[in-house]
């Protein structure tokens, strides 16, 4: 019991210095919400100026067709399935109405494209990049771990496809925007990864089409 007794005041003597301290800092109004257990609160800060920083990243200098846009897009699919349309390197999420999103994307380099239907099995905000066994046999040299951030290949966010290697994730080489460099992965710009992120949810269909699969070019949806 003395003990017990002991520990209640150690406890009780630390808030009460916590709450002082909060009380005592110039301009404090409200102490900050504690963040969700198990995340640092400097990485939420960080997430958060990192976004701040990409959130427009290739908006203004990309090509006008590879730029996140409204179009017309004729699609059987249930509004919220994401279509990639590999040989026209655009993404399409699917709005419904004959509308979509259109994004533009870097697909496989000759040999690596891949087609089929897969669901995203997990979202990641700023992920960690583990290159894969596959990946590491055809290039030794590559970092076995690298955390996630501004310098991650895998950009701002990843979208995970079934039990796949592949994902749907950001890129900090927008350039690759368009082109056929990946070794499977869809890539989107920063930007783009985010606003298609805070659209859809875990178990979200993905339609991935072949390069025999070429489908007529969308055109920008007529404004209402």
């Amino acid at each position: 019991m003395a003990r017990t007794a002991k520990l209640s005041l150690v406890i009780s003597t630390a808030l009460a210095f916590v709450s002082i301290g909060l009380a005592s800092t110039p301009g404090a109004a409200e102490p900050l919400p504690l963040a969700a257990t198990g995340v640092r609160t400097s990485s939420v800060i960080d997430r958060y100026v990192r976004d701040d920083r990409v959130r427009e990243d290739v908006q203004a200098s990309a090509p006008a067709h590879l730029r996140r846009q409204t179009v017309s897009y004729a699609s059987n699919e249930p509004p919220g399935t994401i279509i990639v349309d590999t040989p026209n390197t655009y993404l399409y999420l699917v709005l419904g109405g004959g509308k979509a999103i259109r994004y533009g994307i870097g697909v496989g380099r000759q040999g690596f494209t891949w087609s089929g239907t897969e669901y995203v099995s997990r979202m990641t905000e700023w992920p960690d990049w583990q290159p894969p066994p596959e990946m590491i046999g055809r290039q030794p040299y590559l970092p076995r771990f690298m955390a996630g951030g501004p310098g991650n290949p895998m950009g701002a966010r990843a979208l995970y496809l079934g039990n796949t290697v592949y994902r749907i994730h950001g890129t900090n080489d927008p350039a690759t925007i368009g082109q056929r460099v990946s070794s499977g992965c869809i890539r989107l710009a920063n930007s783009d990864v985010i606003d298609l992120y805070g659209r859809i949810k875990p178990g979200a269909k993905v339609v991935v089409l072949p390069m025999s699969g070429r489908r007529t070019a969308s055109v920008p949806a007529p404004a209402n």
